[in-house]
């Protein structure tokens, strides 16, 4: 998420509520999203460094979430095995080979890196580009008011909206290159494509990492469960739809390359086919579904372990071990890596991978499991599935988007499941 990304803003538009109270709808919502490449520059060839530093997000995304997940529940609600890792930190290599890639004129080799939408706040109607992350709980944009790192960033100002109301507490999360996101809470009204919820915590941050320096987004709203809250309040959806603002406790992504949307308040069965096979959900605070198998060709490879769904992930990982039985199944697979986790493959013969959850198996296609040739003219491709311990247990895989762009997905309060189907 530290990189330069496409935008397309919420093309949607409702009628305001004539009275004070929130309006009720009837009807779902879309959301048109941009889309989100990996981790390939433009001349086909793996971003390594861009990679590792996805890596760092990621650990330390999953280190914060098991923090407020302990401070909110205890250790008691903990996957088996799960621990908090120490801060992971970004190599001192990369800054340098990330400010000479920025300097690069004409080539933008890091495009398309979040799904993104607009959001306001406030009476007043302050917008802010925001990414729709399901792997984490809060809301946080910058705040107007002496915020570090903020430059170029839409700011929120509270004395500008009659609904502000300042809470007690504070708000913080590290980063790996030393900095943090932090500052004071608030609540007011946050409104997504006309939705609104009134009343909704966020943070306005004052101290903004440095690594969001060049990232388009103005902040984050998430979309799990209150249990991962570093605020400890019910996230936008769930107050939305207690509110009446949305029919139906669901909502859904399609990402792909095009017409990639969020949906609000149900599924658009305009974008897939048959029926939604659900899992239910079997973690406090997360996406996660359980008996999962990993299949390379017909051959499950890897079986009975639990999957995190994350939009906000941009790849796939799993503990170190199982990756590595997994690529030991795919015929002239090397380590390519070892320390962030990274294997190749043959480009002329890609894997049919998928998974399964003892219904239907959900392929990847070879384009969305190919993260790109190892160098310029290599006969091998990096693998979208990374070997890492995020401290989330010993049986646990994060399936980001390099899964999620092959299927539509739907993720359900009311019945506490996570479900896929068929792309149209």
């Amino acid at each position: 998420m530290f990189c330069k990304a496409t935008l397309v803003t919420v093309a949607l538009a409702l009628l305001a509520s004539a009275g004070p109270l929130v309006e009720q709808r009837s009807e779902p919502i879309s959301i048109p999203l941009a889309k989100r490449s990996s981790l390939t520059k433009e001349d086909g060839t793996f971003n390594h460094d861009k990679a590792v530093l996805h890596n760092v997000k990621i650990q330390n995304k999953y280190r914060q979430n098991l923090i407020n997940l302990q401070q909110n529940k205890g250790l008691e609600a903990f996957n088996e095995g799960a621990e908090i890792k120490p801060l992971a930190v970004v190599p001192a290599s990369i800054p340098a080979s990330i400010q000479k890639r920025q300097k690069e004129s004409l080539v933008d080799q890091e495009s398309d890196t979040e799904w993104t939408g607009t959001v306001t706040i406030g009476s007043n109607s302050q917008s802010f580009v925001i990414d729709f992350d399901t792997g984490s709980s809060d809301l946080w944009v910058p705040n107007a008011s002496k915020c570090t790192g903020c430059s170029g960033k839409h700011t929120y100002t509270s004395t500008a909206s009659t609904t502000s109301k300042s809470q007690s507490g504070s708000f913080s999360i590290q980063y790996g290159d030393g900095s943090t996101v932090s500052g004071p809470i608030f609540k007011d009204t946050v409104t997504v494509a006309g939705i609104k919820a009134t009343s909704q915590s966020f943070s306005a941050v004052t101290s903004l990492s440095s690594l969001f320096n060049d990232d388009p987004i103005d902040g984050i709203l998430g979309l799990a469960f209150q249990d991962i809250s570093n605020l400890n309040a019910a996230p936008f959806f769930q107050n939305a739809f207690a509110e009446g603002a949305v029919p139906s406790n669901v909502f859904a992504f399609k990402l792909a390359s095009s017409g990639s949307e969020l949906y609000l308040g149900g599924t658009n069965t305009a974008l897939y086919t048959g029926a939604i096979e659900y899992h239910t959900v079997t973690s406090s605070g997360f996406w996660q579904a359980t008996g999962a198998k990993a299949l390379v060709g017909t051959k499950a490879v890897v079986s009975g372990f639990d999957t995190i769904i994350d939009s906000g992930t941009t790849i796939m990982y799993g503990p170190p071990a199982a990756v590595k039985t997994f690529y030991a199944a795919i015929p002239g697979s090397k380590v390519y890596d070892s320390s962030n986790g990274y294997y190749s493959y043959p480009c002329s013969t890609p894997p049919t991978v998928g998974f399964s959850w003892g219904g239907k198996t959900w392929a990847i296609s070879s384009t969305n499991f190919n993260l790109g040739q190892t160098t310029t003219g290599s006969t091998q491709c990096v693998g979208a599935l990374a070997g890492q311990d995020l401290g989330l247990g010993s049986n646990v895989w994060l399936l980001g988007d390099s899964f999620m762009k092959n299927v539509y997905t739907a993720f359900n309060f009311d019945t506490n499941s996570v479900g896929f189907a068929t792309l149209k």
